[in-house]
């Protein structure tokens, strides 16, 4: 019940998300649930879709550590195996995959979007790590938002307003996207 994008276009890199929060079927007003859904971490931006709980586990982990390399694909992997690691030792409400999978991989059951001058970087359940040069989006907002931003991307607009449009695309289409807009400059 998100959407986090990135974009990035002629030098300038954006993070954007929606402000909605929702338990279920509640819907909780803005004024009296502010959140941010991208953190900041080093030099890097990071969004998270899935459970909630992600949003408290991943500062309380973030918060044990000075700092990381967040700038490729490698460090980024390393990074979220330390968190799997961190989940199993301090976190026991976490089990190895969802119930019902058949996977030999364990399952996060999130995904994370992170974006820095190197690029933007996408976590997936199954913590493969893929970077985009372009866009990428996250949340159940996610495939208005990615149509949103292929039509935008070459057109005469910078990566904020590709950005804030797509995120505004989803709000409007995705019932559960909505609340104001949050723009990051990397």
């Amino acid at each position: 019940m998100t959407i986090i994008l990135a974009v990035s276009k002629n030098d300038e890199t954006v993070m954007a998300s929606d402000s909605r929060v929702a338990f279920g079927n509640e819907i909780i007003p803005g004024d009296n649930l502010p959140v941010e859904k991208i953190i900041k971490f080093g030099d890097s931006y990071i969004g998270s879709s899935g459970w909630g709980v992600y949003d408290n586990i991943l500062a309380d982990f973030i918060r044990s550590k000075k700092e990381a390399n967040l700038d490729d694909t490698q460090s980024i992997f390393s990074f979220f195996m330390e968190l799997w690691k961190d989940l199993h030792k301090h976190y026991t409400l976490v089990n190895d995959q969802s119930s019902g999978k058949d996977s030999p991989f364990g399952d996060l059951d999130a995904k994370f979007l992170i974006a820095n001058w190197n690029g933007i970087f996408l976590v997936s359940p199954n913590m493969s790590v893929r970077r985009f040069n372009k866009y990428y989006a996250i949340g159940s907002g996610s495939s208005y938002s990615l149509g949103a931003l292929e039509l935008l991307y070459d057109q005469k607009f910078d990566a904020e307003a590709i950005a804030r449009r797509a995120v505004q695309t989803a709000i409007t289409f995705d019932n559960t996207c909505g609340g104001k807009i949050d723009i990051r400059k990397v």
